[in-house]
C-alpha cells in the first residue's frame, strides 16, 4: 500500500468536503460530539500541523496539536495545513522515522508508516463528518476506504468513547457498503444526520 499517495487522496476528499463550508455552517452540530463544525475544522488544521512536526521529530509539545488557527478563511487554513503535512510526509526516510503521538499517550510514538495510516484514517472519517454535517458528498475510492478499513480494524475498543476520537463500533449488517463499514468501525451511525442527535 503506498501510504503516502492515499493520505494525499484522503487530504483531497477531506479538502473537497471543506472547500463546500459556508460561514453560516460553523455552528452547526457534527457526529463527533463534542464539536461543532467549527471545532472540527479547528481540529483538521491541528492534526495536519501536528503530525508534520511530529514527521520532522517535533512532535512532543502538546501544542503543536493544539494551536490550529482558522483565521477569517477555514478553507484557506485547511488547504495550508494539508500542504504542510504533505511536504513533510514527502521527506525520503519519513516512512521509517519515529512520529511522537501525544494524544494517544506520553511517549508514545510509531514509525512514520503506521503514523501516516493513523492520519489517513483520521482524514477519511472526518471528510464524512464534514460532508454529512452540510449535506455535501463522500465518496472515497475504493482503494482508500479498503486501506482505511484496514487501519480502523487496528483501533482497539480500549479508550474509546466520550471525549476521544473514535467511539466504541457499532453493528451494521455483514453486506453494508465498505463505507459503512468503516464508519462503524469507529463508532459513527452511518444514517446519522444533522439534527438527529
Amino acid at each position: 500500500m503506498d501510504v503516502r499517495r492515499l493520505d494525499r487522496e484522503a487530504l483531497s476528499l477531506t479538502g473537497a468536503a471543506v472547500s463546500r463550508v459556508k460561514t453560516g455552517h460553523l455552528s452547526l452540530a457534527t457526529p463527533c460530539a463534542d464539536w461543532t463544525l467549527y471545532g472540527l475544522l479547528r481540529h483538521l488544521v491541528s492534526q495536519n500541523e501536528g503530525f508534520a512536526a511530529s514527521a520532522r521529530g517535533a512532535g512532543e509539545p502538546w501544542a503543536v496539536w493544539r494551536d490550529g488557527d482558522l483565521g477569517e478563511d477555514p478553507a484557506g487554513a485547511y488547504e495550508a495545513s494539508a500542504g504542510e503535512v504533505t511536504a513533510a510526509f514527502a521527506e525520503g526516510d519519513v516512512l521509517e522515522r519515529r512520529f511522537a503521538l501525544p494524544e494517544v499517550g506520553e511517549g508514545f510514538a510509531v514509525p512514520g508508516r503506521v503514523a501516516i495510516g493513523f492520519h489517513l484514517l483520521d482524514h477519511v472519517a472526518h471528510a464524512w463528518d464534514v460532508a454529512v454535517t452540510i449535506g455535501a458528498p463522500w465518496e472515497p475510492g475504493t482503494e482508500l476506504t479498503a486501506a482505511a478499513l484496514r487501519v480502523a480494524a487496528l483501533v482497539p475498543d480500549e479508550g474509546r468513547g466520550a471525549g476521544a476520537a473514535f467511539r466504541r463500533r457499532i453493528a451494521v449488517a455483514d453486506d453494508a457498503p465498505p463505507g459503512d463499514r468503516l464508519l462503524a468501525l469507529l463508532g459513527r451511525d452511518p444514517s446519522w444526520r444533522p439534527g438527529s442527535c
